[in-house]
């Protein structure tokens, strides 16, 4: 059975910067058994309640702006999968959330830009599932358990955000700038949590992990972790499957959880 995953997606220049990252998610496709789906939590898609969307082929948005034209040539065409579409609005629904599917809406750079690199040929159908910041941490950890059943019939889950994201510090610092001492207290708190299965405390994580409000000033680019942790199960173990950072501020940690 796959696993499911927390990736950090960066910046969406990564498919065009060298970093460590990049290298890491170019190898993650051909490190697991390979998926008949995907199914990706982003930080870039937050809605009032849980929604899906089915295509028959994903549009790439270019949900960003003022970066060079060679970043918005790229696009990853992958197919949809209406049919698992529906069976996912089914698993939410049963969960007792209230579902919506959105027929129009394509692929963000929170899903296209990691996967470009992770399953490049963009042959694998993939699914988004939005992210509802106003509702917190054991909300997605919620969404993540309902989706669960989901990693026995060969889908891929991905949690796609970012382990750390205060972009107030991120502006005007080299990529190879010293990791900030108030990162790595914050990433080792939550490394330690995840491995000890401190679940309470995670969901707490504004008030008991170090710096937790200040490396996330808003949460949406940390609640995929949420959503990947319930999905993986109670038993599941995680592990850390890369740690970098960029720009002395931002952590692109990555889990498995199985």
């Amino acid at each position: 059975m796959l696993p499911s995953l927390f990736i950090s997606h960066g910046s969406p220049m990564l498919p065009l910067t060298e970093a460590p990252a990049r290298r890491f998610l170019e190898g993650l496709g051909a490190s697991l058994d390979r998926p008949r789906a995907i199914v990706v939590a982003s930080a870039h898609w937050e809605t009032e309640r849980p929604a899906v969307n089915a295509v028959a082929r994903n549009p790439t948005i270019h949900d960003f702006y003022g970066f060079p034209p060679a970043l918005y040539r790229l696009s990853y065409p992958a197919p949809g999968d209406p049919a698992l579409a529906e069976r996912v609005h089914g698993l939410l629904a049963a969960a007792g959330f209230s579902p919506e599917i959105d027929r129009e809406r394509g692929l963000d750079h929170g899903a296209w830009c990691p996967l470009l690199l992770a399953y490049p040929k963009a042959d694998i159908p993939v699914l988004q599932v939005s992210v509802q910041t106003h509702l917190g941490p054991a909300h997605h950890l919620r969404l993540g358990e309902a989706l669960a059943p989901l990693r026995a019939e060969g889908v891929l889950l991905i949690g796609s955000g970012s382990w750390t994201h205060d972009l107030r510090r991120f502006r005007g610092q080299a990529m190879d700038a010293p990791e900030a001492p108030d990162v790595v207290e914050f990433s080792d708190w939550m490394d330690a949590a995840l491995v000890q299965g401190r679940r309470d405390e995670l969901l707490a994580y504004r008030s008991k992990a170090p710096h937790g409000a200040d490396e996330h000033p808003t949460e949406e680019h940390l609640l995929p972790l949420f959503v990947a942790l319930g999905a993986g199960g109670t038993a599941a173990k995680p592990t850390r499957i890369h740690k970098s950072a960029s720009h002395g501020v931002l952590r692109m940690d990555a889990y498995a959880f199985a």
